[in-house]
């Protein structure tokens, strides 16, 4: 009888082994994530640690895949059988023009970070905006606020698309590239009712005083340039306000550490992250997995604190 499903994460040449489980059925079914860079995303520890929590004989393979290689990466995938896999950066819009056709929410977001096999079609599906609702749902209700939204890639128009779904009163979209910026305010504006305007992103940007809720859906700061910062005045930043980062490595951020120095509340990139995971899992599975499990093991691999 074989021993598979087990979890090996090098950790500061450390191996952490998380479970076993044994079968006699020696072909699980496939997931995974295609993005570049790769290495430092602790997604596959998360997923492998729900499945492995839930009995499921499904594995997670985290793979880097550079934009010249993601349709060959796409075919190899649905020739092995993938049940489906997540794409990061910076894969979420062009990964599109591959597969066979998008759910509703990826439709109008127009960014993809979840694929599933649905018969014999890959099937976009986005869980980023969701899954960030979810953990600010936490500490503030979206619902009525203004909103100063920094980036416009896919994450970020997830995120704005999902949040005025959720009834915010208004987005400022800031970001250096204007063309990119009013397309996501041209669809916000025509498809959703909240108000959406662009807002140029110079030096040291000034958070105007009626935002209720500052959101980073950029890559800054993101693991290895952990000590990378947000182009803005930072004292510009009240206390009254929520500051969150879609940033996930590290799970505190300079852009979060600057928020909590504020006297701001705040929801970090880590609670989007597991959220997505519950999402995505049920895409695959079926099975709506314990999200405690997924903190538990991020906390280890990320040597977080168990406190927050």
């Amino acid at each position: 009888m074989r021993v598979n499903g087990w979890v090996r994460i090098n950790q500061k040449h450390k191996v952490i082994v998380i479970s076993m489980i044994k079968t006699t059925d020696f072909l699980p079914q496939i997931t995974g994530s295609f993005a570049q860079p790769a290495a430092e995303n602790p997604t596959v520890a998360m997923v492998e640690a729900a499945y492995q929590h839930h009995g499921l004989h499904f594995r997670y393979l985290n793979c880097e895949v550079s934009p010249k290689n993601l349709e060959a990466a796409v075919k190899g995938a649905k020739a092995m059988g993938w049940t489906g896999f997540n794409c990061s950066i910076p894969h979420k819009v062009s990964i599109i023009k591959y597969l066979d056709g998008l759910g509703e929410s990826a439709q109008l977001i127009g960014a993809v970070n979840t694929v599933v096999r649905k018969n014999d079609q890959w099937i976009g599906e986005n869980t980023d905006g969701q899954g960030f609702v979810q953990a600010l749902k936490k500490v503030i209700s979206p619902k009525g606020k203004n909103i100063t939204l920094f980036g416009a890639g896919g994450a970020a128009r997830a995120v704005a698309v999902e949040l005025a779904l959720a009834g915010v009163s208004s987005i400022i979209i800031v970001n250096r590239s204007e063309d990119r910026a009013e397309v996501l305010v041209d669809l916000l504006n025509k498809k959703t009712e909240t108000t959406a305007v662009y807002h140029s992103w110079g030096t040291n940007y000034f958070i105007k005083a009626t935002t209720d809720i500052v959101i980073n859906a950029t890559s800054i700061g993101l693991y290895p340039n952990i000590e990378e910062e947000l182009n803005i005045d930072f004292k510009s930043i009240k206390s009254d306000m929520v500051v969150a980062d879609g940033v996930h490595n590290p799970p505190e951020t300079h852009f979060i550490r600057a928020a909590k120095v504020m006297g701001c509340k705040t929801v970090s990139g880590l609670e989007m992250l597991v959220n997505q995971g519950v999402i995505g899992i049920k895409y695959w599975t079926g099975i709506n997995v314990n999200p405690i499990i997924m903190h538990d093991i991020l906390r280890k691999v990320l040597a977080m604190d168990t406190e927050n």
